[in-house]
């Protein structure tokens, strides 16, 4: 009988060591939110999976627990059961830590603040740095359309080239703009996000210059798995 106690007690203790704590709070309000269901996402194998989801009524505040290696982006997503037919996803640049969302059911995703994540801070400069050449973008499509229509292929011509020096600019935008983040999570999820098929020796320019803490992140890792992937697949075809 001695003996099935001590086993038993040994059991107990292994058990508490191998269950992990989880290290990320993820908690706020939807204002306006009366009925509906949040889900918190992630991607996994590149598929986006739900790993946890709360329903409201009454209110539309929420908590959600979790364990994360490191900062990685994670996704809320809002299915209503009133108002509009329509679901919402808000992206969050999270890191392990308390991190709160405020924002609201009409503008689910516009209206949201995010803080305690300096990585979401730095996602948003960045895509405020790059809604500059999405607006380019668009002007030079509606020039290219315009000049379609009058037939003037000079002009269009003119045009192309100025969209192939946008991408061009945008992609090398990118890379600073990584290079002067190296110490966070986003330099190496900018690489595999929006430039995963610029030239290798950027991507490879952006992983060298990583501190070691961000080189043994998830995104860390992930980039120097697929630089390794690029350069053996660029050998295999020559």
């Amino acid at each position: 009988m001695k003996n099935f106690w001590v086993l038993f007690s040994f059991v107990l203790v292994l058990f508490s060591c191998s269950k992990t704590e989880n290290n990320t709070e993820i908690s706020g309000t939807v204002k306006g939110l009366k009925k509906g269901t949040l889900y918190l996402q992630q991607i996994i194998d590149t598929t986006i999976v739900t790993i946890d989801s709360i329903p409201i009524n009454g209110n539309g505040e929420f908590a959600f627990s979790l364990q994360l290696e490191s900062p990685e982006v994670l996704y809320l997503f809002l299915r209503k059961t009133e108002g509009t037919e329509f679901s919402d996803r808000l992206d969050i640049f999270a890191a392990p830590g308390k991190i709160e969302v405020q924002t609201s059911l009409k503008n689910f995703e516009n209206d949201a603040t995010v803080t305690g994540s300096v990585n979401h801070q730095k996602w948003i400069d960045y895509r405020k740095l790059m809604q500059r050449f999405n607006d380019r973008n668009l002007d030079l499509i509606k020039e290219n359309f315009e000049s379609q229509q009058t037939n003037n292929e000079e002009r269009m011509s003119d045009i192309n080239q100025q969209m192939e020096l946008l991408v061009r600019n945008k992609y090398l935008a990118t890379v600073n703009f990584a290079l002067n983040n190296k110490e966070y999570e986003i330099a190496p999820y900018l690489a595999i996000s929006e430039i995963f098929d610029a030239n290798i020796k950027y991507l490879d320019t952006i992983y060298t210059s990583l501190s070691t803490a961000v080189k043994k992140s998830t995104y860390g890792k992930e980039l120097e798995k697929f630089i390794l992937e690029r350069r053996n697949l660029e050998k295999a075809r020559e």
